[in-house]
């Protein structure tokens, strides 16, 4: 390591070390220093580069699931002009914004972090990493987690009846090899989640045939890859302007969407069924394959951008089977049905296994903690875990909108402490034992498989966890860093 990098020592503790380089960690970066120039900081990143979800995920098509707009950092405006960008856009994105920032610099790769102790007899953290297999220690007063919350290194991959059987190739969207070749291929993609969604239209003309098989049927939404309004206000704005409104137009109309389900969840699944129905072949049986048991948004709502989705079905490159898995077979997938789907490349694309800090385990003074075990402070901090914090996104909007406000609250808790000269800020419930919530208001797959794996929310403030931007965009403006926190 550089001599920079080498800093961290019990000798010389870092003010911050923060974990992860990807949408949260940069934006981290950028909002604490806004706050307290000079803070002494470092970026540790598992990966090689900048990106996180980003540079994982390489599959065809590979694109925001939200407006770029509000995935994007308020602070360094999009310049692009669609509506959705995709995935290597975005990854060049976040190097560009961490080079002109002064970011990059602060930031090692190829480090994993394997756990952290915080030690209440010095208020310092020491952080466990291994640097390509070397063991190093790292000493920080703040520890921030800007991991996300998904397992990279393994994703959820359910095994199949038969599977070994199969002669052809097996392939999980977190792991898509980069010489793979569809071409003129039979495809059948299980799942039908945003990935299933992304890949079929982007591989369908290229394969011979590409099949989406569910078990259940998933809300989907088009959503126009490109608008005139966005478009008009670059021209007419200078770009922190026309940024600012164009993110703010693009949030409130993602929040008006999903509070117009879950107000009136019949009337939407009704409007959606007929958005399907006019996209989708003439007869087209929507009703089996677009017409989902659950209510809109109890799990994540699709973006089909420009529809794309529908128009590869309606065009016939893509087709849509509603059914389970009896076995695999040598040529394809046998279905309960007793239909024989022929794949000569079955895509497994079943979701993402969740995980609290990068699956970093966590102590305080030797004392191991679960996550499950703990309430969420402000949805970022955690009762009793002192000078830690973690940073998670929206489900029912864009991620950056909320790391953006974690953010900006973790710097303001830095400069206060720093100001009073305190060492620690313990959030606490003083005893009391708050009705438990999700944290994660989703009934989606992945999150009940996560079960006591993630911090219980609350059901008051400051332990209640919001999916709601306008609430909590009004809450920052009144933040008060005392609220239910002890500081030494």
């Amino acid at each position: 390591m550089t001599d920079a990098q080498q800093r961290g020592t019990r000798e010389e503790p870092l003010d911050v070390l923060i974990v992860g380089a990807g949408l949260s960690g940069i934006d981290a970066a950028y909002r604490l220093r806004e706050r307290n120039p000079g803070l002494d900081y470092r970026i540790l990143e598992r990966r090689s580069r900048i990106g996180g979800t980003w540079d994982l995920f390489r599959y065809p098509g590979v694109r925001s699931d939200s407006d770029i707009f509000t995935l994007s950092f308020p602070w360094n405006p999009w310049r692009g002009e669609r509506t959705i960008a995709e995935g290597d856009e975005i990854r060049e994105y976040l190097e560009k914004t961490a080079r002109d920032f002064g970011i990059y610099d602060h930031i090692t790769f190829d480090v994993d972090v394997a756990g952290a102790d915080f030690d209440t007899t010095t208020d310092l953290w020491t952080v466990d990493a291994l640097v390509e297999g070397v063991p190093t220690t790292v000493v920080t007063r703040f520890l921030y987690m800007c991991t996300g919350y998904y397992r990279y290194e393994a994703p959820y991959r359910p095994d199949f009846p038969g599977e070994k059987d199969f002669t052809g190739t097996f392939v999980h969207p977190q792991f898509w090899p980069e010489d793979l070749d569809y071409a003129g291929k039979n495809v059948v993609v299980i799942g039908s989640g945003a990935t299933a969604v992304t890949l079929i239209p982007s591989m369908a003309p290229t394969a011979g045939s590409v099949t989406m098989l569910q078990r259940s049927p998933t809300y989907m939404l088009p959503y126009p890859w490109e608008d005139g309004m966005t478009k008009l206000l670059q021209r007419v704005l200078p770009a922190q302007w026309s940024h600012n409104v164009i993110r703010w137009r693009n949030a409130l109309v993602t929040m008006g969407v999903y509070l117009y389900c879950r107000t009136f969840p019949k009337l939407s699944r009704r409007s959606m069924r007929r958005i399907a129905k006019a996209m989708l072949p003439k007869g087209f049986d929507v009703d089996t394959h677009f017409n989902p048991k659950y209510e809109p948004w109890d799990q994540r709502l699709c973006v089909i951008p420009d529809g794309d989705f529908y128009r590869a079905v309606k065009a016939g490159t893509a087709d849509v089977v509603t059914d389970t898995v009896e076995r695999i077979t040598p040529t394809g997938i046998d279905l309960t049905s007793g239909r024989h789907l022929e794949a000569d490349i079955i895509v497994t694309a079943t979701g993402l296994d969740l995980v609290t800090f990068g699956g970093a385990a966590l102590s305080v003074d030797g004392e191991h903690f679960e996550a499950g075990e703990k309430y969420a402070y402000r949805g970022y901090m955690l009762n009793d875990v002192p000078n830690m914090a973690w940073s998670v996104g929206y489900t029912n909007a864009s991620w950056t909108l909320r790391v953006d406000l974690t953010s900006q609250a973790v710097g303001e808790l830095i400069r206060y402490m720093r100001a009073g000269g305190y060492t620690r800020a313990v959030p606490s419930l003083h005893g009391a034992t708050p009705k438990t919530h999700p944290l994660l208001e989703l009934d989606s797959g992945y999150v009940k498989r996560a079960g006591s794996r993630l911090p219980k929310a609350g059901d008051r403030a400051p332990w209640q966890v919001r999916h709601n931007l306008i609430l909590d965009a009004i809450d920052a403006r009144k933040y008060d860093v005392t609220e239910e926190m002890t500081f030494a």
